[in-house]
């Protein structure tokens, strides 16, 4: 009789989950005020973390902003500054776990606890995978992967204890699909969406609704990231390489209304549901006319030719 009942009520929850995200599709949501909280933005000297630097400045947060690359790093505070809020910035290497833990040290000790933790930093190798030399692997699961687990040690527990936060992952649409000569950026990918979906059911699971969380996925961004990535001619107006603000607006929005998940465009939920519902070689064919299965050789071209000219360094 119980499990009668708790299937009902779970039907009831149900349909009202989908009834409420149909209507907030159509209708504006609430958005939070964020106006004095503390938010830490890694990879905040490269250009989307910049873009989020100043979004969330823009709404009265004050900003720790941590990057590899001191000078850029420094430019986004400057930036940042310049409308009003207050900034700390801090050179860490988010492929090492004790300058993660070192720089959470100083963050609490010099600034205060954080309350918006925006994992943003992310790398690919841009080669082949027997192309490629282990440490660049090695250094792409480490950033994007392996340095959430990290930043959620050092910050959560200060969330836990007052059952209040926000932590925000920025992972990618390759984290849900994935496509060719880019295994070392998919594995991490899918790796940020599955540490972050169970991040997310442990804090519901603890009853610890004051700490939000939110997933955005994004098609490829025009950050020159990928540059060189390009699918089938005939349909790179339907889907081009998305703007930068755009992107970062679109999260945001979600961010201050909560939203656990995001996909920009929409157009990225279809793929991710049709992986799930359809046949491995219907998806294939799909992918094959679209030019998944070649879009990423421009790019890893494009990889070695600066690599071959010295612009990147081999390891």
């Amino acid at each position: 009789m119980i499990v009668i009942v708790d299937l009902l009520l779970m039907l009831i929850d149900l349909i009202y989950s989908i009834v409420s995200a149909i209507i907030q599709t159509f209708l504006r949501p609430r958005l939070k005020c964020i106006d004095g909280e503390l938010c830490l933005i890694t990879g905040a000297g490269g250009a989307l973390g910049r873009l989020f630097a100043l979004e969330f400045a823009k709404e009265g947060a004050h900003l720790v902003l941590w990057d590899c690359n001191t000078d850029a790093n420094e430019q986004t505070a400057t930036l940042a500054r310049e409308l009003g809020v207050k900034v700390h910035a801090y050179t860490v290497d988010l492929s090492k776990r004790q300058s993660i833990y070192q720089a959470a040290d100083r963050v609490r000790a010099e600034v205060g606890e954080v309350s918006i933790l925006v994992n943003n930093a992310g790398v690919v190798a841009g080669r082949r995978l027997l192309d490629c030399p282990d440490e660049l692997l090695e250094r792409t699961l480490l950033v994007n992967c392996h340095a959430l687990f990290w930043m959620t040690k050092a910050f959560l527990p200060q969330m836990k204890a007052r059952n209040c936060g926000h932590i925000v992952t920025i992972a990618s649409a390759l984290g849900l699909f994935s496509t060719a000569c880019v295994e070392d950026y998919c594995a991490s990918k899918f790796g940020a969406v599955g540490f972050h979906e169970s991040l997310t059911h442990e804090l519901l699971a603890e009853d610890l609704d004051g700490i939000k969380t939110t997933l955005v996925c994004p098609y490829i961004v025009d950050t020159g990231m990928f540059a060189g990535c390009e699918i089938r001619k005939e349909l790179r107006s339907l889907i081009p390489p998305l703007e930068p603000l755009y992107t970062v607006q679109q999260s945001m929005k979600a961010i201050l209304a909560e939203q656990q998940m995001i996909c920009i465009p929409r157009l990225m939920y279809i793929p991710f549901l049709t992986r799930a519902l359809l046949p491995w070689d219907a998806n294939l064919a799909t992918y094959r006319f679209m030019g998944g299965d070649k879009c990423m050789l421009p790019f890893i071209k494009n990889v070695e030719l600066k690599t071959s000219n010295g612009l990147i360094k081999s390891n």
